[in-house]
């Protein structure tokens, strides 16, 4: 029995070298990731007890990626395996003034073709505290969203604490499908996070005073979408939501904000040299769950969470592999990145 879930869908991510783009390829680096999955892989670094939830083809490809998960420490026993294939996606590193690409190969994965009854939701909520998800899952196919909206209803009964991460995706659904599920959706989440687009895309609640194609972020106009998201949804006791101010794709600037419908707690602002952006909300948003369930304060969360996060961006892959005495001594003020001997 795991006390934290995160249900979603673990993707075959195939990169070219370094900075290579798709057209220079020769070969390409096989890793894997997701966003649930992702948080999940952190969780278990910081020595939580957390289980992920998917569906995954009983073939070599989707023994690999089981593999993988469990060597970072993450409880697999509740992956139902089954379907065709597993999802692919390209990635495509950006630098500089070329942002980053994705390129999408998901269509009839595993999950996107889940039954009604593929997960036993009893056996999967059986001594959990927390459950997470994104706003991909539903987006996957409309059987994801029907079987999120089960299990959602399932760990409310029960008392499970619920976070989600809006995390909208254009390539897999319109704005008005999004809108249109997430409203529901969200009626049983207890912490929220979102970031600078996400908010607008889906609730079409917008930030005042921010251009992000051009950088600025405001914090205040952020304070203002978590306030009218908090009255859209009652049941929301959180909102947290990161701000990313892209000078290039190499440089970002790198903060968030946490809100209690009482008060709003600003974190440090990082200046990040990018190895590697893919999964850096995933890490903010375990870092937040982690610091909830640790009993942590509203301002040490929100400091963790966006240290954990800066630190994932330093990393190669979808997984941030730091420790929480890292994230811990980054989030104390200790970002020299000198050598540790």
């Amino acid at each position: 029995m795991s006390k934290i879930i995160t249900v979603g869908e673990i993707m075959m991510r195939l990169q070219p070298e370094g900075y290579k783009r798709i057209m220079q390829a020769d070969s390409f680096d096989i890793v894997f990731g997701g966003g649930e999955a992702n948080v999940a892989v952190s969780l278990a670094q910081y020595g939580e007890d957390v289980a992920f939830v998917t569906k995954l083809p009983s073939n070599a490809l989707g023994d690999k990626c089981v593999r993988e998960l469990k060597g970072w420490g993450v409880d697999t026993s509740k992956i139902v395996r089954g379907g065709n294939r597993i999802g692919i996606y390209f990635c495509e590193k950006g630098c500089s003034q070329r942002g980053s690409n994705v390129i999408y190969d998901r269509a009839g994965s595993a999950i996107a073709e889940v039954g009604e009854y593929d997960f036993d939701i009893d056996a999967m909520l059986d001594g959990a505290q927390w459950l997470h998800w994104t706003g991909i899952t539903p987006a996957i196919s409309d059987n994801m969203a029907k079987l999120t909206a089960k299990i959602l209803k399932a760990a409310k009964q029960r008392g499970v604490r619920v976070s989600c991460d809006l995390n909208y995706r254009k390539k897999l659904w319109s704005k008005q499908k999004a809108n249109e599920v997430m409203s529901e959706l969200v009626k049983y989440v207890d912490v929220l996070i979102s970031n600078e687009e996400d908010s607008k895309d889906v609730f079409g609640i917008e930030a005042d005073g921010t251009d992000i194609n051009a950088g600025v972020i405001s914090a205040k106009g952020y304070e203002s979408i978590g306030r009218q998201l908090m009255a859209k949804f009652p049941n929301i006791k959180y909102v947290a939501f990161t701000l990313r101010e892209s000078v290039s794709a190499s440089c970002n600037g790198w903060s968030a904000i946490l809100m209690d419908g009482k008060k709003v707690y600003s974190s440090k602002k990082y200046m990040i040299d990018i190895v590697d952006r893919v999964g850096g909300g995933d890490s903010f948003g375990a870092g937040l769950i982690y610091s909830f369930i640790n009993n942590m304060s509203a301002q040490d969360s929100i400091e963790f969470a966006v240290a954990a996060s800066c630190l994932k961006h330093t990393v190669e892959g979808d997984f941030n592999i730091a420790s929480v005495d890292e994230v811990k001594k980054l989030a104390g003020g200790d970002g020299s990145g000198r050598v540790q001997r």
